[in-house]
């Protein structure tokens, strides 16, 4: 109880005055909701009668007159001003707890984006896109919705039910004690109704993220879709994930009708009860014709807040998936918890010493007894076949990924103890598939340096051999292009990306494969212009293609998690192991290439 307490009120921190008042507000309105069905006693038994009021003495003072038109002159004047107050109090109440709502959200959205922005490589590899979203907008809102009506409503019907009680029991107990009696049944029932539905709400929040992370992924992929003519299978795995969806929310909506469709027979029982006793005691003069008017009025005030009960417990239900949905997202902790490493100077020396790196949910290890060093300025190319380990080398250098076994060491320094986001910050990595945003080329370019000047954007272009193509294009720099790039090829993409990076003076570039979707030749001039304006950067350079490894200074071979030779383009042909057979199948297959183009012409 005391968990949930605090997980239902933890994000309400610092807003929580503005709950309160409002509160206060809800106090005071649903005791004046109370008071109408006592002006109607009043005019029937007081005014027409001889009989005692049940309204409060301050208002039965201010509505005295002399004579029967005057005091219902009187408590006409009253009401609509009593009824004026209401309105503006209401008005005052729904204002401050919109506020206190929206505020929470707010911040809840906040820090859950800037949760998952500091959550691990790892977790974001295991997480699903569509899921997470759904968790920061869908849940939020559950959440949002609750405090600002739901809660709320359970306040003011606990005021109301409150003050309803009082004022009938001013009037008769008995009857008082008779218009209650359904009350604690529907309790009971609503919540044995809340135990059903938080498992019927979960089974929906799961199958409604499942569903959004398929249509996310069809919606992200619908080029590929479409290129290999899977229209048909996208939309019949959609449709599959969709009735899943469909037959969970059925399950709820039927619990939802017997729950509603039960406690209404029971409300109208609750009526049939207190209007039978009420005529009794009515003719056996233990009831004004009035007070059993403002009994039957009063009674609608306990019985449909408590109907109402349902549909919150079922709300509670579901907020409290959606809190604990939540949780798992802010209780991970980040990669940045423990993080309090130093801040040297990298200059680009880099060493590997014995390193080894497994995946928890693997047999064997895929990288083992990786050793070498590199001396700032240098450039290394990394070759191997695909599932060798050489992306995951690179994500232990920015330490994506920690390794298990051995040591990496930034100028001496053991990379534990440096800072990951200092040594990020240090270390660039350009993807083989970058990611663009849906905005200009130039501002995609300017991501790395907002405060970059033109001509420096232009300059990172052209290292990068994608200036030209931009100015052909219609709008230049000021071209739009559209989601994650897809107005571009995946060329200028990549050298979109590589240009975005050099905006940025680091120590140590890291290339993962970045120039497959170049030709030979501009691969050639990008790397050319790299070693003449960034002499000082140590460059790393995933690559399969030889002719791009050949011009490095040092080329490391890893074949299934093992570095299995290392030296430059021209010892390692001497060697005549796997470095020279990959030169000579490629070479052999551009040659082969270019006698049958010859051929044909």
């Amino acid at each position: 109880m005391k968990h949930r307490y605090h997980q239902l009120t933890k994000w309400m921190k610092g807003h929580k005055r503005y709950y309160f008042l409002g509160l206060f507000i809800l106090f005071t309105l649903q005791y004046f909701r109370t008071l109408p069905p006592l002006f109607v006693q009043h005019i029937i038994d007081s005014i027409f009668d001889d009989k005692a009021s049940n309204l409060p003495i301050i208002i039965q003072n201010l509505i005295a007159a002399d004579g029967v038109q005057l005091q219902l002159l009187y408590v006409a004047i009253f009401s609509v001003l009593f009824t004026l107050f209401r309105v503006i109090f209401f008005f005052l109440h729904r204002v401050l707890i919109a506020f206190f709502a929206e505020n929470v959200s707010y911040n809840m959205r906040n820090k859950l984006y800037d949760h998952l922005q500091n959550l691990s490589f790892s977790y974001h590899s295991n997480a699903e896109t569509g899921d997470l979203i759904q968790r920061t907008t869908t849940d939020v809102d559950t959440y949002r919705m609750f405090i600002g009506e739901q809660l709320v409503e359970v306040v003011r019907m606990t005021f109301l039910m409150v003050f309803t009680i009082f004022q009938m029991s001013r009037m008769h107990v008995p009857m008082t004690l008779i218009s209650i009696i359904v009350a604690p049944i529907i309790f009971v029932i609503a919540s044995v109704y809340f135990v059903y539905v938080k498992k019927v709400f979960k089974r929906v929040e799961e199958a409604e993220g499942t569903m959004t992370t398929t249509l996310q992924e069809s919606v992200t992929g619908i080029r590929v879709v479409k290129a290999f003519g899977n229209e048909r299978f996208e939309i019949d795995r959609f449709d599959e994930k969709s009735h899943v969806f469909r037959k969970e929310s059925y399950t709820l909506i039927r619990l939802m009708a017997w729950f509603w469709g039960g406690t209404d027979f029971l409300i109208f029982g609750q009526y049939l009860l207190t209007a039978s006793f009420g005529i009794y005691f009515v003719v056996m003069g233990q009831l004004g014709a009035g007070q059993f008017i403002a009994f039957l009025s009063l009674l609608g005030l306990i019985v449909w807040p408590i109907r109402q009960l349902g549909r919150i417990i079922g709300d509670f239900g579901k907020t409290i998936v959606s809190l604990d949905r939540l949780d798992e997202i802010v209780l991970t902790p980040t990669e940045h918890d423990q993080d309090r490493g130093e801040y040297p100077e990298i200059k680009g020396n880099i060493t590997f010493k014995s390193v080894g790196f497994q995946f928890e949910d693997d047999a064997k290890p895929l990288l083992k007894n990786i050793s070498f060093d590199v001396e700032a300025g240098q450039t290394v190319a990394i070759v191997g076949k695909t599932g060798s380990g050489k992306s995951t080398l690179l994500n232990l250098m920015v330490r994506l990924l920690d390794h298990q076994e051995g040591q990496i060491l930034f100028d001496g320094i053991a990379i534990e103890d440096i800072n990951k986001k200092w040594l990020r910050k240090h270390v660039g990595i350009i993807l083989q598939e970058p990611f663009l945003y849906s905005k200009t080329v130039f501002e995609n370019i300017a991501i790395m340096n907002q405060k970059a000047a033109k001509d420096t954007i232009f300059s990172a272009a052209r290292v990068a051999s994608v200036h030209d193509d931009i100015l052909n294009f219609e709008a230049g720099y000021d071209t739009v292009v559209g989601e994650r790039g897809v107005t571009l090829s995946g060329g200028q993409k990549q050298r979109v990306a590589i240009a975005r990076m050099l905006l940025d003076n680091k120590p140590v570039l890291i290339f993962d494969d970045s120039l497959s979707a170049v030709d030979t030749e501009t691969d050639i001039q990008i790397r050319r212009a790299l070693m003449n304006q960034w002499k000082n950067t140590t460059v790393f350079i995933i690559t399969h293609r030889i002719a791009t490894a050949m011009e490095a200074d040092k080329i490391i071979v890893l074949d299934k998690g093992e570095i299995i030779e290392t030296g430059n383009h021209e010892s390692l042909l001497r060697e005549n192991g796997v470095y020279a057979q990959l030169w000579d199948i490629q070479t052999s297959i551009v040659y082969d290439f270019k006698t049958r183009k010859e051929g044909s012409e």
